[in-house]
């Protein structure tokens, strides 16, 4: 089972990242210069209701928010990771998924976290990034002209 300290490490790790904690929630934040990518969700008063009239309810454990490239992307983890990411309607419309920390598998979870991180590195720090620690196939490395 993920831990936060587990989420620390990974999000700790990669370059540019800071933790602050979540003014308006209290729970930890990790985030770049140009915003969060990852953060510690527990439930509003109005998600535990709006999720109670869909015969819903908000999972045990701790829970984040994990930050998307877009919406595709999103609805593309919904679909491969059902026991692990959800949504709630707050986050319709929005690049971000929520994260079961006792159900994400390791390497899940630092997939998500880089990939967070991703959206919110600055460019050049991103490039260099991957092509330090992306394998060489992957398509997001900058090709040779």
């Amino acid at each position: 089972m993920a831990t936060l300290d587990d989420v620390r490490a990974i999000a700790m790790g990669l370059p540019g990242v800071t933790e602050t904690v979540d003014g308006h929630r209290g729970g930890a934040v990790w985030r770049t210069t140009s915003g969060g990518f990852v953060w510690e969700r527990g439930p509003s008063k109005t998600d535990l209701a709006t999720l109670a009239s869909l015969g819903s309810s908000w999972p045990d454990g701790v829970v984040l928010g994990v930050r998307t490239d877009s919406l595709e992307t999103k609805d593309a983890l919904l679909a491969e990771l059902p026991d692990t990411v959800f949504t709630i309607p707050h986050f319709d419309g929005y690049p971000a998924v929520l994260c079961r920390l006792d159900r994400v598998s390791p390497d899940d979870l630092r997939e998500l976290v880089v990939e967070a991180w991703l959206t919110r590195a600055p460019a050049r720090v991103a490039r260099q990034w991957l092509a330090d620690n992306a394998p060489a196939d992957d398509d997001r490395l900058p090709r040779e002209s």
